[in-house]
């Protein structure tokens, strides 16, 4: 063999080994370092997951009675494996006819089986989300005759099925809302499918879940939501069915047992209407409002209003874009109670007051009540009251005298610096107002909550730093576009912004004149406000709101209770704290607050109380408020109500509070029943509700009709 034969061998050899090579070290590679990815994924391919949503667990209040509930609905699915079998004539066939005694169109039905994604599918919840081997759903709510007439025919309906499933029912005992705290359900996201990351469990999140999107729905999801059932079933390469692998049986929800009480939950939502129809009626444009009630012992919400409000129900079953823009248009979606911020008025001044006796002022001392405060060319009035000459601090509060309040005001200012404070400069009212709880959310089990502002020198250096740039380049171009039209403004505008381009940060005198009565950059939430009140009731202890009291199983095992959360104390001397105490009651006897409480055992359940009429930029009407405790001399219920653009806190809301309290206490007239009271037993149930193992609440005899299941109402 010649030498040039030799070398063409060797060549060769070298190639076919490097070959080799080659193949063994992406062999070694697949099979040994990436071999537990790839058997995984191959895995995947041969199993399919059949998923079956758990009951979700009940909403029920402290009675027992189901605020939300489960109800039967029949309805209708294809399984698109057994209809595939069929040719596809005869497919199209079945849903012809089930089309027809559905009473709706083929097109509809076919949109439904289409998975989301595909080409020509809706968008969801219309196409399918879910596993190609799950039965799709195509009706809802059918009726049962047209159910039994579709499972009779089996064979002219192939792939079909009608069955019982919980639906979610929103209609509470007492004709109750509550829709702002119980919330609603809606579609999973595809954010959240992301959050929970790459994950195989059997009760993660998929795109066929409904989850809680708002209210205790959402903030306790996972605990109403229980675990799906889910069979995996093995699939040879051609797609058919080839045997279980496994199968979990759904965990149905835990129930939750709220604070709240059904009946005074449904007298103070119609207080709070008839406090916006109040306002109306007086001639004001009174749009919206909210009302709070809590146990001052333990920071539990008894109930909790807001207006306007929508119909929760209305997300069963999805909502239609139209739907969507009217609920949105009508801004009702948002609860006031947690979540609107609105100037205080003058039932800030306790603030104030507080504030006062803190930083070593006589509470027990008098003040000048003129009918205006000058500042400079500005002039700052009382609102509601006139001049009183010198009086009390306990009658300035009665009266709701502001001029006293800028006096103190004005004081501590003054003591802090003057216009010659610094940035670090104490801020008496500010501090005093953070105590309280103002300007952070209250903890309460609710998502969204608004934290509010508080109006003090950390929020003027916080401002200017945000619009700086902006107050110091408007300053430069001096409003071009205005000037043109009217040059006064534009001259005005410009010297505004150049002072606050330059000292914007400086807590001026008027901002703390402002400050003292609840009007300038401070706002508040009604929750906030009636948290506040019932820190002075109860001796100095902010609480967190709750609106859970304890979680059930359900079959009635006790999973936990809720213990009251302490959120702060008031750093007060007790002699200030005694001061409000003894001063509130005589607003409802003698000052502000008299006229809604005429008539009312006083002498008995005694109300302490503080009017605010807070007043807002524009042309618009002034914020009716009234906060309020009683029995002033053994606290037990705060109750907050407040009403925009509805003038007064007396002629407003005043009366509605009244209501409220006479429901609480069962009084009729000038006579007191606790066994009239709205409240089974006369005061908030300290024991827990029973749930029987077959997941059927206990509901009090007598309170409401119709016959209760583990799934709704009968």
């Amino acid at each position: 063999m010649s030498e040039r034969s030799n070398i063409r061998l060797i060549v060769l050899g070298i190639l076919i080994f490097s070959l080799f090579a080659t193949l063994i070290s992406r062999l070694f590679y697949l099979q040994v370092i990436e071999g537990d990815e790839y058997r995984a994924a191959a895995e995947n391919n041969t199993v399919r997951e059949v998923v079956e949503p758990a009951v979700r667990g009940l909403i029920v209040d402290q009675a027992g009675r189901p605020l939300v509930s489960n109800r039967t609905s029949i309805i209708v699915t294809i399984n698109r494996q057994e209809l595939n079998q069929e040719n596809e004539k005869k497919g199209d066939g079945v849903i012809k006819r089930l089309a027809e005694i559905l009473g709706t169109t083929p097109e509809s039905i076919s949109e439904r089986l289409m998975p989301c994604g595909t080409e020509g599918a809706p968008k969801p919840p219309i196409c399918w989300n879910g596993s190609t081997y799950q039965a799709v759903p195509v009706a809802s709510d059918v009726d049962p005759q047209t159910a039994l007439t579709i499972m009779e025919n089996r064979a002219e309906f192939i792939g079909v099925t009608a069955k019982l499933t919980a639906v979610r029912e929103y209609s509470g005992p007492f004709e109750v809302n509550a829709a702002h705290i119980l919330g609603y359900l809606g579609p999973v996201t595809e954010e959240q499918i992301s959050e929970q990351g790459q994950t195989d469990a059997f009760d993660r999140l998929r795109r066929t879940d409904s989850i809680g999107r708002s209210g205790l729905e959402s903030f306790y999801d996972a605990q109403l939501r229980g675990k799906p059932g889910v069979t995996t079933l093995e699939v040879d390469t051609s797609g058919q069915v080839t045997g279980t692998v496994d199968q979990k049986a759904a965990v149905a929800g835990n129930y939750l047992v709220s604070t709240i009480d059904a009946k005074l939950q449904s007298v103070v939502e119609k207080q709070l209407v008839a406090a916006v129809q109040r306002a109306q009626g007086q001639g004001n444009p009174g749009d919206s409002g909210a009302a709070v009630v809590v146990d001052v012992r333990n920071g539990q919400v008894l109930a909790m209003a807001s207006y306007p409000t929508y119909d929760p129900g209305i997300w069963v079953g999805g909502v239609s874009q139209k739907q969507y823009k009217s609920l949105v248009k009508s801004d009702s979606l948002s609860s006031n109670a947690t979540q609107g911020l609105f100037a205080p008025g003058s039932t800030y001044k306790v603030v104030s007051t507080a504030a006062a006796g803190k930083e070593g002022y006589s509470l027990y001392a008098d003040y000048q009540c003129p009918k205006q405060f000058k500042l400079g060319t500005q002039i700052f009035r009382n609102y509601e009251s006139s001049a009183y000459g010198r009086i009390s601090l306990t009658r300035a509060l009665e009266v709701s005298c502001n001029t006293v309040f800028y006096g103190l005001a004005d004081r501590m200012w003054e003591a802090a610096g003057g216009n010659d404070a610094t940035r670090d400069s104490a801020d008496p009212i500010a501090d005093t107002a953070t105590m309280f709880g103002f300007g952070s959310p209250t903890g309460i089990d609710l998502p969204g909550e608004s934290a509010g502002r508080v109006a003090g020198r950390a929020f003027k250096v916080q401002n200017w730093e945000a619009k700086r740039d902006t107050w110091c380049a408007n300053a430069i171009t001096a409003y071009p576009e205005t000037r043109k039209t009217n040059p006064k403004l534009a001259d005005y505008y410009t010297a505004l912004d150049k002072e606050n381009c330059a000292d914007g940060f400086r807590w001026r005198e008027g901002d703390a004149l402002n400050a003292a009565i609840g009007q300038g950059d401070t706002t508040v939430t009604p929750l906030q406000m009636a948290m506040a009140y019932a820190a002075i009731a109860n001796g100095g202890t902010v609480y967190e709101p709750k609106l859970v009291k304890a979680i059930i199983g359900a079959d009635g095992t006790v999973i936990e209770r809720m213990a009251p959360t302490v959120k702060s104390q008031l750093d007060l001397p007790k002699s200030t704290i005694n001061f409000l105490q003894n001063s509130l009651p005589g607003v409802t006897t003698d000052g502000s607050g008299e006229t809604p409480f005429i008539g009312f055992p006083l002498n008995q359940i005694p109300v302490a109380s503080k009017t605010g009429s807070a007043q807002v930029t524009g042309d618009k009407v002034s914020t009716s408020w009234f906060a309020s405790y009683a029995p002033a001399n053994k606290p037990r219920y705060a109750i907050v109500m407040m009403v925009t653009q509805g003038g007064t806190g007396s002629q407003t809301s005043g009366p509605s509070v009244r209501k409220i309290y006479e429901a609480l206490f069962g009084i009729e007239g000038t006579s007191i029943n606790p066994n009239k009271s709205v409240l089974i037993g006369g005061a908030p149930s300290k024991a827990l509700p029973v749930i029987r193992p077959d997941g059927t609440p206990v509901a009090p005899k007598g309170k409401m009709s119709g016959v209760l299941t583990a799934t709704g109402s009968n």
